[in-house]
């Protein structure tokens, strides 16, 4: 697991700021010093070769003899020298032990290879806030096999986390830019506030017009603002989770088979969704001429029409049409086979 500094007090990102800040500047002086004897030692007659050990010697005043012997005006510039370089090679050692010490220099290659790999991801899902909600959601992606990488602002809860992960405000456009957002598939905005969640909808639909975006809601008043925000879909959990507790009062047999089919992963049964791409093989056909069930095994149980409509137990004379979405059940071998049957590709045997 990758170390994180706290973003509060003075062990926070802005403490190491400043200490990646007085490396790169120590490195800078101590090469700027090596540039300047450089320089001197070519004038006073020296070769490139002769000018870079020289310097080097000096420098680190290991006591070996000059290349060449040296005039007035050499001796000058070798005191020099050794005062200005030996004090900052020292300077730039103690600054260089002491990140290392505290952990700095393995936290930024950590993070180098952190970014390498999120730069590789492609149609992954971004998770912002890393709460109870958020790690609820990466369970279920998990669980699916789609990748994501969290966003936080709080290190302590990314520590937990065995994924890709930016440290960071989510509101922020570059946070999110850092978290693949041109290349993910969707993004979920489960931070603690609605307020939050507003401003990283709003950030990220202006950085992505066509990105999913998926938001929580804490009050029922800001589901609306979320939505004209950009948000695709507002999820509030409250209202879902006292929803599901009286479905389980109401109708406790449907609402535990849904439960299963929707979350069991060792259930061969399960609910998926299909779309019908344009010009698929079936645009046109209807249910019955399709014959989906017949060679596929599955059961079609609704169909969404790109406005949002659902025709739910469509009757089998509904004409299916590009862009719409089949709600089907099934194992998922008949799944599968609905799936290349819509894509026009062979959907085999049909499953018994």
């Amino acid at each position: 697991m990758i170390p994180r500094s706290s973003e509060r007090g003075p062990s926070g990102p802005a403490r190491s700021v400043r200490k990646r800040s007085r490396i790169a500047l120590a490195l800078t002086l101590l090469l700027g010093v090596f540039v300047v004897g450089m320089v001197g030692y070519v004038s006073l007659g020296f070769s490139v070769l002769d000018a870079a050990y020289q310097t080097v010697t000096t420098i680190a005043t290991v006591g070996f003899r000059e290349v060449r012997p040296l005039d007035d005006a050499g001796k000058v510039f070798t005191i020099g020298l050794i005062l200005v370089g030996v004090g900052t090679a020292l300077y730039t050692f103690s600054v260089v032990l002491e990140s290392l010490i505290e952990g700095d220099l393995i936290e930024l290659f950590g993070r180098r290879r952190m970014e390498r790999r999120i730069d590789a991801m492609h149609d992954h899902v971004i998770v912002c806030g890393w709460g109870r909600v958020g790690r609820a959601i990466a369970e279920e992606l998990n669980a699916a096999g789609v990748d994501l990488v969290a966003v936080d602002r709080d290190p302590a809860r990314l520590d937990e986390l065995d994924a890709p992960s930016v440290l960071g405000d989510a509101t922020e456009d570059h946070i999110l830019e850092r978290a693949g957002l041109a290349r993910a598939r969707a993004l979920i905005a489960a931070l603690d506030s609605d307020a939050g969640n507003l401003f990283v909808t709003v950030s990220a639909r202006a950085l992505r017009s066509d990105l999913f975006i998926v938001a929580r809601a804490r009050v029922e008043a800001s589901e609306e603002k979320l939505r004209r925000a950009g948000a695709d879909r507002v999820v509030n959990p409250q209202s879902i989770g006292g929803a599901r507790i009286a479905a389980f009062v109401l109708q406790p047999h449907v609402t535990e088979f849904l439960d299963v089919v929707m979350h069991d992963r060792e259930l061969e049964f399960r609910l998926e969704e299909v779309p019908v791409p344009e010009g698929g093989a079936i645009v046109g056909q209807s249910i019955r001429d399709a014959h989906l069930r017949d060679r596929t095994g599955a059961l079609v149980l609704a169909l969404r029409d790109p406005d949002g409509r659902f025709n739910t137990n469509p009757s089998p004379d509904t004409t299916i049409r590009d862009g719409q979405i089949l709600i089907a059940i099934g194992t998922s071998d008949e799944l599968d086979a609905l799936t290349r049957a819509v894509d026009g590709r062979s959907a085999g045997t049909p499953s018994s």
